[in-house]
């Protein structure tokens, strides 16, 4: 019986965790139309809508919601947009918060819902297609389809995209709370006005208000000393803004003619300065790509089809029109040579991985069959199924207001691209390689490449996964460890210090560039050093099982590490070809043990005392315990976890450990796993504490504090609803002023 219940916690420590982030994602998923029913108590609640809209406040009308079959009440609600809401149109787009007055309110971890109404595209696609081909080269947003209805009525079909706001900075920067800011001009000015590009115009804040949006708590100053960089001192701009993201979203705007953005109206984007100090702009609003926009491009207004179609990557740096308001962050990043061929660059890359190979026509193909039916249903479509099913490939509508065919538009696309200068000529990256094969802190470490029809070679690299890639010229001289000159082999040595080692290579010559890997800065290559100790730990075990924990913010390959209870045979069992992922744990059974899993050892550990080592070798020792003997149906672990010395505790598999000062201070939780309510019962009624409930991507989705003056129900017993959240693993933890317990639950 015990080992069957060894085995049931198995899966649901290992299984359910990878369902749930699974199940996570389906929010977003592009192949799951999203249903969402909205209701309000008010009869006229487009009117109101409408006049909180043109009032310009971020004043929402309260009414309920429910996400596929999921029911929220109280959620704040307004329309959103600028080209694409109208007082005169039944579907107008919607901006809903979730969490308005119910606090950490949210659907699969999401409590902004941002729905585009699929105007100024017959196609229906454009938004979720742009989305899905940026995300492979910067942080951007997820993007799918909702049907939506308001008070049981079908407005229509809906793009339903991920909102730039804490939970994506926490996701793509591991921060939140720093300066951000979103290039949002009020009003926008058509066609010649400032609005967010980025000039300067001194350091009075409030001659910044009508042209962006701030998204934190602070920021202006900050803002305005990136402006004044970018501006007035480009020499130190890789200091205050990420240059290889801003490449990027230029790359991308220009190679999916995305106009309703910094390149034509500028606007669009948002600004996050992450904990290095630095600013990354971050794509928005991607409705109108692929040519769907065509007033400006800050050279030109109302661009006709061709015009288009010919649209000049670098038009806008040798533009001596006086009609338009300057960008400098294009024109004074772009007149840096080498930051210009690694702009063209990225274009190729976009242009080779998804246009070129026609994915993006597969794709779109597929997208139209999803919503297919949705597009027929909507009784308040923009355009005819018939346009629908053409703009993939070709114009529709009249001349007076034309939308390009995707197809029609990328093909020529492609064709001028491929003939531009700085599209080809570009070095070749033969073969990279690095020396010694697992490198030992603080020494040296040879990172070389093979080169053809290169004249600059950079090393870019870093320690950690959210630094700044320092950059180093790589020589073929016979110095910097490159032992023969002239061989076309680059070398540079570097000496890791940090828990890995991120890098890719950039080539150029006087024609153009070529990055290895091609998607870098947001991808790049890995070398994994030595692991030393206190990376690595052996973090609580009893004879059944031993957890092991990773202390640092990088995934660790385990495979040449050992684990024994042999000293005299530190080599006993070889840890497979494992990732332990940054900041989680890892189960390895012992002998004793009748599983399946490939972490199934020939250990066994003695209830008497033993050791327990984690090696290279005998003489390579990651980290080692000596223990006595283990108290019945208790552990042995670290606190505090990860770090702290060995203690006996209750069992906390594969999670954060506890100690508590007696056993009268656990607690019961039942049903688990549990769907509607769950109950947590108590042995004794110490007061205060707090009941918290987080999801297992650290989000707090429940936190109430009992107290004398406060409690609402029995010191020792308190049920909890959860029947808005969603099926996965939970940790519901009781806090009291010196301990913590913590449990899992499994909503199902």
């Amino acid at each position: 019986m015990l080992k069957k219940l060894f085995a049931i916690i198995l899966f649901l420590s290992i299984s359910i965790p990878q369902l749930f982030s699974q199940y996570q994602s389906d929010f977003y998923n592009i192949n799951t139309i999203q249903e969402i029913r909205i209701t309000f108590k008010e009869h006229n609640w487009d009117a109101i809508l409408d006049s909180l809209f043109e009032l310009g406040t971020d004043e929402r009308l309260v009414g309920n919601i429910t996400i596929n079959g999921h029911a929220y009440e109280n959620v704040g609600i307004r329309y959103k947009g600028y080209s694409s809401w109208s007082a005169d149109q039944v579907k107008n787009p919607f901006y809903i918060k979730l969490d308005e007055c119910v606090k950490h309110a949210n659907y699969e971890g999401f409590s902004k819902l941002k729905l585009s109404n699929i105007t100024h595209d017959p196609s229906c696609i454009r938004e979720a297609l742009s989305y899905e081909i940026a995300r492979k080269y910067m942080p951007a947003g997820r993007a799918n389809f909702a049907n939506v209805y308001v008070n049981d009525t079908l407005i229509g079909l809906y793009t339903n995209v991920e909102a730039v706001d804490d939970n994506f900075t926490q996701l793509h920067f591991e921060s939140t709370g720093n300066s951000f800011i979103k290039g949002s001009p009020r009003p926008l000015v058509y066609p010649y006005g400032d609005n967010a590009n980025l000039s300067y115009h001194g350091t009075d804040s409030t001659d910044y208000l009508p042209y962006y949006e701030l998204e934190s708590t602070y920021g202006w100053t900050d803002l305005i000393h990136l402006i004044n960089v970018l501006n007035n001192d480009t020499s130190i701009l890789s200091q205050v803004l990420n240059i290889d993201r801003t490449l990027w979203m230029h790359a991308f705007d220009y190679t999916l003619v995305n106009l309703d953005s910094y390149i034509g109206y500028s606007q669009n984007y948002y600004l996050y300065k992450d904990d290095n100090g630095i600013f990354n702009p971050i794509i928005w609003d991607l409705n109108m790509s692929f040519g769907s926009f065509r007033f400006s491009d800050a050279t030109n207004t109302n661009l006709t089809m061709d015009e288009v179609k010919q649209l000049n990557p670098l038009g806008l740096l040798y533009s001596t029109s006086t009609l338009f308001s300057s960008r400098p962050l294009i024109k004074n990043v772009l007149l840096n040579s080498t930051y210009r061929k690694m702009y063209l660059a990225h274009m190729r890359t976009i242009i080779n991985e998804n246009f070129i190979n026609n994915e993006y026509y597969n794709l779109g193909t597929q997208y139209q069959d999803i919503i297919r039916t949705s597009v027929q249903d909507d009784p308040n479509k923009f355009f005819s199924y018939s346009y629908f099913v053409k703009n993939i490939d070709t114009i529709v509508g009249p001349v007076s207001n034309q939308y390009p065919g995707i197809k029609n538009l990328m093909e020529a696309r492609i064709a001028l691209l491929d003939s531009f200068p700085g599209f080809h000529g570009y070095p070749n990256i033969i073969e990279i390689n690095h020396s010694p094969e697992t490198p030992v802190r603080n020494t040296n470490l040879l990172i070389s490449a093979k080169l053809s029809g290169a004249n600059k070679v950079i090393l870019a690299y870093r320690y950690g996964s959210n630094d700044i890639f320092q950059k180093k010229l790589m020589f073929d001289d016979g110095s910097n460890g490159d032992s023969i000159a002239g061989d076309s082999i680059y070398s540079a040595q570097i000496i890791p210090t940090g828990n890995t080692i991120q890098y890719y290579i950039y080539a150029e010559n006087d024609s153009a560039g070529i990055f290895s890997p091609e998607r870098a800065e947001y991808e790049f290559y890995t070398i994994q050093p030595k692991i030393i100790p206190g990376v690595i730990a052996i973090n609580e075990f009893n004879t059944k099982w031993i957890e092991l924990f990773n202390n640092t913010k990088e995934d660790y390959n385990l495979s040449g590490l050992y684990l024994s209870d042999d000293k005299t045979n530190c080599t006993k069992w070889a840890i497979p070809d494992t990732v332990i992922k940054a900041k989680q744990f890892l189960i390895i059974w012992s002998n004793e043990e009748t599983t399946s899993s490939i972490m199934h050892t020939n250990i066994d550990l003695s209830s008497n005392g033993g050791s327990i080592i984690l090696s290279y070798n005998n003489q390579d020792i990651v980290d080692s315990i000596s223990y006595g003997e283990l108290e019945t149906g208790k552990s042995i672990g670290r606190y505090p976890n990860g770090v702290g010395s060995f203690v006996y505790m209750q069992p906390t598999f594969s999670s954060i450990n506890s100690v508590g000062t007696s056993q009268s201070m656990d607690f019961l939780l039942f049903p688990n796993p549990a769907r509607e309510n769950v109950f947590v019962e108590f042995e004794n009624n110490r007061l205060p504490y707090s009941i918290v409930i987080i999801n297992t991507n650290g989000q707090t989705l429940f936190n109430n504090e009992y107290s004398n003056g406060n409690s609402t129900m029995s010191a020792t017993g308190k049920m909890i609803d959860i029947s808005n959240f969603n099926e996965g693993v939970y940790f519901i933890k009781i806090l009291y002023k010196d301990n913590v317990i913590t449990k899992k639950l499994v909503i199902y």
